[in-house]
């Protein structure tokens, strides 16, 4: 099992809940791949405003060639793609005309489900809220090196709304 994420910055409670849960993955033999944050400003064309804006960078990149390195290595004969994006179209083409015996199913987060995805991969689902809530880490993770990884409090909250 693969995560793909970048690293939040200018944000320390932002930091400490992402660095929770992916260390969390990692305990669980989750492989981490990492992007990052490109930053740059927006000025309102009216009133000349400037304010910093940050970009996710390399994350769907690293989907893609993961999911080709995986294809051409026969690592597998379904992968299963958790994302809406509509940036890994091409790639799920790509593998699907490539390799005729591998299929990417795509399963869609809440509230973002996307046509173009749902109709290039070889069948779709959408998680449900639900099953988000009946699925999480238990609250206390051993991280196997002693230390304890604790279920930040905000993430309970987030999924009873």
């Amino acid at each position: 099992m693969k995560y793909f994420t970048s690293r939040v910055s200018n944000n320390p409670e932002k930091q400490k809940r992402q660095s929770t849960y992916t260390d969390t993955l990692e305990t669980s033999g989750v492989k981490i791949y990492y992007g990052h944050f490109q930053s740059n400003s927006i000025e309102c064309n009216r009133c000349g405003h400037i304010w910093p804006n940050y970009n996710e960078k390399m994350t769907d990149v690293n989907i893609a060639t993961q999911l080709m390195v995986d294809a051409y290595q026969d690592n597998y004969d379904m992968g299963m793609l958790i994302s809406g994006d509509s940036d890994l179209v091409p790639p799920i083409r790509a593998i699907q005309s490539n390799f005729k015996n591998k299929r990417i199913f795509v399963a869609f987060p809440p509230k973002r489900h996307n046509q173009s995805v749902a109709h290039v991969s070889k069948g779709s689902m959408i998680i449900g809220k639900k099953l988000l809530r009946t699925h999480q880490f238990e609250k206390s993770i051993d991280n196997g090196q002693g230390f304890i990884l604790q279920k930040p409090t905000e993430w309970e909250v987030s999924f009873m709304k």
